[in-house]
């Protein structure tokens, strides 16, 4: 196979996965905190997390397989460095990337249910979990957070 139709086949197959999403808050999210995944595919997946004010906060870890990116779709969030040193405080369409080995942990300090934005870059070697790793005891338990998927998304063209 020449270099021009392993091109062309990577191309019909990559063409193939495409993945369309809509958000919406699912009702009844309970738990301190829940999950919607938005979709994945082998070096990226994007998740919207549902906080609770006073409920799902996390505790001062680090990732070693993704980096994210962070933007505040409603509520106020703050986050936290080593030591609890304030990284940011953030509003709607604000946030911060935190780069793998990054020490952070984030809060909900708005008066309404916290929706953020995650998009994880996950390095080439497709790795399938994060590398999460605590550094201090978990305030929340990731175990009881709800899990949701994200309708698809129309794709009927106008």
């Amino acid at each position: 196979m020449s270099k021009e139709e392993n091109l062309a086949e990577l191309h019909r197959a990559a063409e193939a996965e495409w993945t369309t999403f809509k958000y919406e808050k699912p009702e009844g999210v309970s738990s301190g905190k829940g999950f919607i995944s938005l979709g994945r595919k082998d070096i990226v997946r994007g998740v919207v997390q549902v906080v609770k004010k006073h409920g799902g906060e996390n505790n001062l870890h680090y990732h070693t397989g993704i980096a994210s990116f962070w933007m505040v779709l409603k509520g106020r969030v703050r986050f936290y460095g080593p030591d609890d040193v304030v990284i940011g405080e953030f509003g709607p369409m604000e946030g911060t990337i935190t780069p793998r080995f990054s020490r952070y942990w984030f809060e909900n300090v708005g008066e309404e249910d916290l929706e953020i934005l995650q998009v994880a870059a996950f390095g080439s070697e497709k790795l399938e979990k994060s590398g999460r790793t605590d550094v201090s005891a978990q305030k929340f338990d990731p175990a009881s957070a709800q899990r949701f998927e994200a309708k698809a998304a129309s794709t009927a063209k106008a």
